[in-house]
C-alpha cells in the first residue's frame, strides 16, 4: 500500500511540474484591465510606486504585484492592473482617485494637399524649425524611409530627454522611440520595438513631419513631391497601436512618457469609437496635463461618420480634425463594349490588356456551397461560382476588399458604393461606381449576350467641388458637452500620399505581397497630421504662445466652408477648412489656461475634490474658480436649444493682441439663415495700442427658432482690422 501511494504522490508531482507555474483562481478570469487615474502627481518615482503597489494589495492582497501592469509617475498620477469589478469599485473609492475605468481599445483612424490649402513648398520657414519635436502616437515609424531620413540635421535640440528603445536605432530626424504594451502579448508578425509594420504610423508621421522628397509615388499613380508640413522638424515615436487595437493603458503611457521627454506637440491619429466622459477617457486624460505643460494635443476626429454625434475627440483642450476632400482626384473609369465610358474611382495601378466578358455577381451564385444570387450579388465571402468567374469582369452590388472576387479568378471587380471618398486600394483592378452608374452597367449586362469592358488605370483628375467633409468623418454635435462644438476644424484626409514601410501590407488581403514606399489612404488620420504640422509651423514663428492660442490662431483663419454641401455644417468641419498661412498670423487670438479649463470642468459637473486631485492643490475649490471665470474663453460659441423655446443667451469673451500694436477690430455678424434670432455684439469695437493687450466683448443671442428644417443654424462672428479677419462660428442646434 506504502508504494502505491509513493507513486501516485510521485505522479501527482510530475503533473504539477507540467502544469503553469502561476495557478489561476476563478477570480483571476473575472479580472481585466482597469486605469486607476489620480491625477497631479506630487510625489517622486519610488514614493508613486510604493504608493500604487499598496493601493492594490489592499484590494488584492499578496499578489498584487503580478497583477500591476503599468505605472504613471512622470507626467501625471495612476497605474493600470487587472482587476475584478469589485476590486475595481473598491479602489475608486480610495483617497485620492479621480476615476477607475476599464481599458478600451481606439481604433487607427500627401503631396497635393498642401499645395490645395495655399502652402508652397517655398512657404516662408523660421530658424527654429528644427528645434520643434512633433510627439506621433501611432503604430510606429519606418526609419529608412526616404521621408524620414536625417542628412543635413544637427544633433537633437537640448532641451530633448527622451530615449530610443527596442530593435531600433534613431537618427537626429526621429530623436526618440517608445513602445508600450502592458500586457506584453505579441502577435507573430509584430515588431517588438517601435518600428512599424502597419504603415499607419510612418504615413501619419511623414505628413507632419516628413522630408521633401522628389518623384513620390504609389504605384505611379499620384507622382509628385512629397513632404510634411514642417520638413524641418524632429520626430518623436510613441508606439501604442498593435494589431488589436491601442489599450487605454498603453495610451496613458505614452502621454506621460511624452510630456517629460519634452514634445512640442502631439500628434494622436488615434480615437475612441464612442466618446467618454472627460477622466475616463485616456486622451482628454493625457491631453489635460500635456496643456498644463504647454503641449498642444491634435487629434483625429475618428472615421464613424457620417451620422450625428459620432466624433469621439470632445475635450476642449484638444485640437479635434475632420477629414475634407482636396482638389485633385484618382478616377478610375470603366469603359464598356457598348462604347460607354462609366467614370468610377479607385486606387487603380493595373493595366488591363483589351476588353474582358462582363458579369454579373447575382447569376454566379457558389450554389454547391449553398449560396444564391441573394447573396452573391454583394460579393460575400466564397459566394462566387469560381468555374463561372474566372477571367472575367464582375459587377457588385456592393463594396468589399476584393478577396472574394480575386480567389474566384475574376480580372477584375465593380463596385457600388454611395460614397466615392471611402475607397481603398485593392488587390486587382477594381472601379467603385454610384448605384446610378451601377445601373447603367447592368442594363448594358442585359442587353446582350456577349457583354464586356475594361477597368482602366486610374488617372488624376480636378475635384472642382472641393472641400467638402468626407461621409466617413466623425460628425458633432459633442456627444458629451454639447456647448463645446466639435470637430474643431478640418483638413485633407482623403487619398493622401505619404510614406510607408516596405514590409507593410497595401491591402487587408491575405497573399497581396506588393511592397511601397509610400501608400495613398484616406481617414481623419491622415487629416489630423496636416494640423499637427501647421500647429507646429506657427509655434517655429510663435515659441511662447500656449496651446489654446495655437488652436485658436488655427480655427480663427479657418476657410470658410459650405453648408450646401455639408449640411451638417459646423458639426461636419467645424471652424473651417485649414488655412496654414493665415494661422500665422492671426491678429487676435482667444487664449485658455488650466484655471479655464477647471472653472469649465466645475460648470460641467465635477467636485472640488476632482479639482483638488487634478491640481494637487488643496486649496482648490470650485465656487472660488467658478468666481473668476464663467466662460470658457473658447473661439466658438454654441447654443444646444428646443424648438419654440425662448433662446437668452449670452458669451463673455476676451482676445490677445497679436497682430499690429496699434489696431482696431470692428465686428461684422454673419447671420444664420432663419428668422427670429437677434445678435448682438458688446463693445462692437476693439482698439488696442500695444501687442499682448487683453480685451473683453459679449455676444448676446436672443431669440426663438419657430421652424428649423435642418438641426442646426449658424451663423459667425468676425473681427476685422482691415488686414486680419478672425472668424469664430455661431451655432445654434437642437440636440
Amino acid at each position: 500500500m506504502a508504494i502505491q501511494v509513493l507513486f501516485v504522490i510521485l505522479n501527482l508531482c510530475f503533473l504539477l511540474l507540467l502544469l503553469p507555474t502561476t495557478i489561476h483562481t476563478e477570480s483571476d478570469h473575472n479580472r481585466k484591465v482597469f486605469v486607476v487615474y489620480m491625477g497631479h502627481n506630487t510625489l517622486d518615482d519610488a514614493a508613486s510606486s510604493s504608493l500604487h503597489l499598496s493601493m492594490l494589495q489592499q484590494v488584492i492582497g499578496r499578489d498584487a504585484r503580478k497583477h500591476m501592469l503599468q505605472r504613471y509617475t512622470k507626467s501625471f498620477h495612476g497605474f493600470s492592473a487587472r482587476l475584478t469589478e469589485e476590486e475595481a469599485k473598491k479602489l475608486s473609492g480610495m483617497e485620492g482617485v479621480v476615476s477607475v475605468f476599464p481599458s478600451k481599445l481606439s481604433q487607427l483612424e500627401t503631396t497635393s494637399s498642401w499645395d490645395f490649402l495655399g502652402f508652397p513648398i517655398t512657404a516662408k520657414r523660421s530658424t527654429t524649425e528644427s528645434d520643434i519635436i512633433i510627439g506621433v502616437f501611432d503604430s510606429g515609424i519606418w526609419p529608412e524611409s526616404a521621408s524620414l531620413t536625417d542628412l543635413g540635421y544637427g544633433p537633437p535640440p537640448a532641451k530633448w530627454k527622451g530615449i530610443c528603445q527596442g530593435n531600433f536605432t534613431c537618427n537626429n530626424k526621429i530623436i526618440g522611440a517608445r513602445y508600450f504594451k502592458a500586457d506584453g502579448i505579441y502577435d507573430s508578425t509584430e515588431l517588438q520595438s517601435p518600428r512599424d509594420s502597419d504603415g499607419h504610423g510612418t504615413h501619419t508621421a511623414s505628413t507632419a513631419a516628413g522630408n521633401v522628397v522628389t518623384d513620390a509615388n504609389h504605384l505611379g499613380l499620384n507622382t509628385g513631391t512629397a513632404r510634411g508640413g514642417v520638413p524641418g522638424a524632429r520626430i518623436a515615436v510613441y508606439k501604442v497601436c498593435w494589431i488589436e487595437g491601442c489599450s487605454s493603458e498603453d495610451i496613458l503611457s505614452a502621454f506621460d512618457a511624452a510630456i517629460a521627454d519634452g514634445v512640442d506637440i502631439i500628434s494622436v491619429s488615434v480615437g475612441l469609437r464612442v466618446a467618454e466622459e472627460l477622466f475616463t477617457n485616456p486622451f482628454a486624460i493625457g491631453s489635460f496635463h500635456a496643456m498644463k505643460k504647454g503641449i498642444l494635443t491634435v487629434q483625429s476626429a475618428n472615421n464613424q461618420g457620417p451620422m450625428p454625434q459620432t466624433t469621439g475627440s470632445i475635450a476642449p483642450w484638444i485640437l479635434s480634425v475632420a477629414a475634407s476632400t482636396k482638389d485633385t482626384d484618382l478616377m478610375t473609369p470603366v469603359r464598356l463594349g457598348n462604347g460607354v465610358v462609366v467614370d468610377g474611382v479607385s486606387i487603380n495601378p493595373f493595366t488591363l490588356d483589351g476588353m474582358y466578358p462582363l458579369i454579373y455577381a447575382g447569376d454566379v451564385p457558389n450554389i454547391t456551397a449553398g449560396f444564391n444570387s441573394s447573396r452573391s450579388r454583394f460579393c460575400s465571402r466564397n459566394s462566387l461560382d469560381k468555374n463561372l468567374v474566372k477571367g472575367k469582369i464582375i459587377l457588385c452590388d456592393g463594396i468589399s476588399t476584393g478577396e472574394t472576387e480575386m480567389l474566384a479568378g475574376a480580372v477584375g471587380s465593380i463596385m457600388t458604393y454611395p460614397y466615392f471618398d471611402t475607397v481603398l486600394s485593392y488587390p486587382l483592378p477594381v472601379s467603385v461606381v454610384n448605384s446610378e452608374q451601377a445601373a447603367t452597367i447592368s442594363r448594358y449586362i442585359q442587353s446582350t449576350r456577349n457583354a464586356t469592358a475594361l477597368i482602366l488605370k486610374s488617372e488624376v483628375v480636378k475635384n472642382a467641388s472641393a472641400p467638402y467633409v468626407a461621409s466617413f468623418s466623425g460628425r458633432g454635435p459633442n456627444p458629451i458637452h454639447q456647448n463645446i462644438l466639435k470637430p474643431d476644424l478640418t483638413a485633407p484626409g482623403v487619398r493622401i500620399l505619404a510614406a510607408w514601410p516596405p514590409v507593410a501590407p497595401i491591402t487587408e488581403v491575405e497573399g497581396d505581397r506588393r511592397a511601397v514606399s509610400f501608400n495613398i489612404v484616406s481617414g481623419t488620420s491622415m487629416a489630423c497630421p496636416h494640423v499637427s504640422g501647421i500647429a507646429a509651423y506657427i509655434k517655429t514663428f510663435n515659441p511662447t504662445w500656449s496651446p489654446s492660442a495655437i488652436k485658436s490662431a488655427l480655427m480663427t483663419t479657418a476657410s470658410a466652408m459650405s453648408d450646401k454641401i455639408n449640411t451638417d455644417a459646423e458639426f461636419a468641419y467645424g471652424a473651417g477648412n485649414l488655412n496654414p498661412l493665415a494661422a500665422i498670423k492671426p491678429g487676435l487670438v482667444y487664449e485658455a489656461v488650466e484655471v479655464d479649463y477647471l472653472s469649465f470642468l466645475c460648470l460641467e459637473g465635477y467636485t472640488s475634490q476632482h479639482i483638488r486631485s487634478l491640481t494637487g492643490d488643496n486649496s482648490s475649490s470650485c465656487s472660488q474658480l467658478m468666481e473668476q471665470t464663467k466662460d470658457l474663453n473658447h473661439p466658438t460659441f454654441v447654443i444646444p436649444t428646443l424648438r419654440n423655446r425662448f433662446i437668452d443667451s449670452s458669451f463673455n469673451r476676451t482676445v490677445t493682441n497679436v497682430g499690429s500694436a496699434t489696431s482696431t477690430y470692428r465686428s461684422f455678424i454673419t447671420r444664420p439663415l432663419v428668422s427670429g434670432l437677434r445678435i448682438q455684439v458688446e463693445p462692437n469695437v476693439l482698439r488696442f495700442e500695444q501687442l499682448g493687450q487683453k480685451l473683453s466683448f459679449k455676444v448676446s443671442v436672443q431669440g426663438i427658432i419657430r421652424r428649423l428644417d435642418n438641426p442646426i443654424v449658424s451663423g459667425a462672428l468676425t473681427w476685422d482690422d482691415g488686414v486680419h479677419q478672425v472668424r469664430s462660428p455661431i451655432v445654434v442646434h437642437v440636440p
